[in-house]
């Protein structure tokens, strides 16, 4: 099930950066104040900001979260686990570790995701082990390369724009 929804998650990358956008249908208004703008057209500083290739795209390191061997800690323990999970998360954000983070929302195996921003599989496991709950076992990662939009270098600093309250505090 992994494989495919790895093969799903790169299929729709590629779909989404080789899309154009359909102005001709009744947009919103936000939709259409960004599509008068310049901003869907080819941005070579960007590009090269972004570490894009010729395709607009690159490699990241995409993990699974899932539930780790230990998830038997009392309620208290098992929330502070969650604040300092969710403080290395905004910490790796930062610095530029992470381009992208959620949970999933139907409670099974797979808790959530993370896209790295490397393309070294070793890297993203040094970075993984930095997280309290992967520490503490209730958390396990299961890395593979993955190449998608270099736009989603972006969301981090866009979801800023849309966030009233960190999930961290």
């Amino acid at each position: 099930m992994n494989r495919i929804f790895l093969i799903l998650l790169t299929a729709l990358s590629v779909i989404h950066c080789t899309s154009k956008p359909d102005l001709e249908e009744p947009v919103p208004d936000l939709y259409r104040q960004i599509s008068d703008t310049n901003l869907f057209q080819f941005d070579s500083m960007m590009a090269t900001a972004l570490g894009a290739d010729e395709y607009g795209m690159k490699s990241y390191v995409l993990a699974f979260l899932k539930s780790g061997p230990n998830r038997s800690q009392d309620s208290l323990t098992a929330a502070r686990l969650q604040t300092a999970h969710l403080e290395n998360i905004s910490r790796m954000a930062r610095e530029k570790k992470l381009v992208f983070a959620g949970p999933f929302l139907d409670d099974g195996e797979v808790r959530g995701i993370y896209i790295f921003n490397t393309e070294s599989t070793a890297e993203a496991e040094s970075w993984t082990n930095s997280d309290p709950a992967v520490q503490a076992g209730r958390l396990v990662m299961e890395l593979h390369p993955f190449y998608g939009s270099a736009a989603l270098g972006l969301i981090v600093p866009l979801s800023k724009r849309v966030t009233r309250t960190n999930i961290a505090d």
